[in-house]
């Protein structure tokens, strides 16, 4: 993912009514954890006796609410952390824009943000990254019937390239000379190309997986250039919170020496990538 923020990083938006509501993650429970401030194993928290995650919701299958529950591979892996300090993750869902500026870990509303993320020197100036979990790639998902082959395709044959606003797929478009049809959530990229806005979309790999085990997706749809951007994906904290980082990147490695990281990564992802799963150590 990418933009600004990485991947995704939907509008700001001022249309996400969303916006502000505290949901509960998946294999959590309303602890009713009652207000203030606690540090629990040396981890400052903002409220007590709960995790709290700012996210921006849809974002399959790193975040998205199922059944009613805030679930993906993102929630996993911090339920993780949130296990290892004794309390239960609660998910804010917040603006994406949020996640560039830090404003809600700055405000206190969130002590850390997980949204699929990519590590860029630009966001590291506001927060401190988390170690890489994941190495993200870019997808071209077009019609199978449009006849496009390749993203430079898509320019030779003069079609319509759509991706979600602010997110580093349109960067990386048009760093390829394209002028993308933006749009303002993953949602809304796929209907654009459903709806023949655009002939073919550039969104993260990860969440054209999620697109094609749709069985109609899959009977219109496929993927036709995979890029491998470089791109990484880290979870933020404050600035300065090196407490909470260090639970952090301990519950990642932990979870990749045990074995759970695989699981949550097949159960989430799809069939198992080391090399997606191992990104270079070390982005803060």
């Amino acid at each position: 993912m990418k933009t600004l923020l990485g991947r995704r990083t939907r509008l700001l938006a001022a249309t996400t009514a969303t916006a502000g509501l505290v949901l509960v993650a998946a294999g959590c429970s309303s602890s009713g954890s009652g207000s203030g401030k606690t540090t629990v194993h040396g981890v400052h928290l903002v409220k007590a006796g709960q995790l709290t995650t700012c996210t921006h919701l849809p974002y399959p299958p790193f975040q998205s609410e199922i059944n009613g529950k805030v679930q993906g591979f993102d929630v996993s892996l911090i339920d993780l952390v949130a296990k290892n300090l004794g309390v239960k993750q609660q998910i804010l869902d917040t603006p994406f824009e949020n996640f560039k500026t830090g404003a809600f870990l700055n405000s206190g509303q969130c002590d850390l943000a997980a949204a699929g993320m990519t590590i860029t020197p630009e966001r590291k100036k506001n927060v401190d990254f988390s170690d890489p979990y994941f190495e993200a790639t870019q997808a071209v998902l077009v019609g199978k019937s449009s006849g496009i082959t390749s993203l430079a395709d898509v320019k030779a044959k003069g079609r319509k390239l759509g991706a979600q606003a602010q997110t580093t797929g349109e960067d990386f478009a048009k760093s390829k000379g394209f002028d993308p049809v933006s749009f303002a959530s993953s949602d809304a990229v796929l209907n654009g190309l459903r709806t023949g806005q655009v002939q073919a979309v550039i969104i993260d790999y990860p969440v054209v997986q999620g697109w094609l085990k749709d069985k109609d997706n899959a009977a219109k749809f496929k993927v036709v250039d995979n890029l491998k951007t470089g791109e990484q994906y880290g979870f933020t904290v404050k600035k300065g919170n090196k407490a909470l980082l260090d639970a952090i990147n301990k519950a990642l490695r932990d979870a990749k020496a045990d074995g759970t990281y695989k699981k949550i990564y097949e159960q989430w992802i799809g069939p198992y990538n080391s090399s997606a799963a191992s990104p270079a150590p070390s982005a803060s």
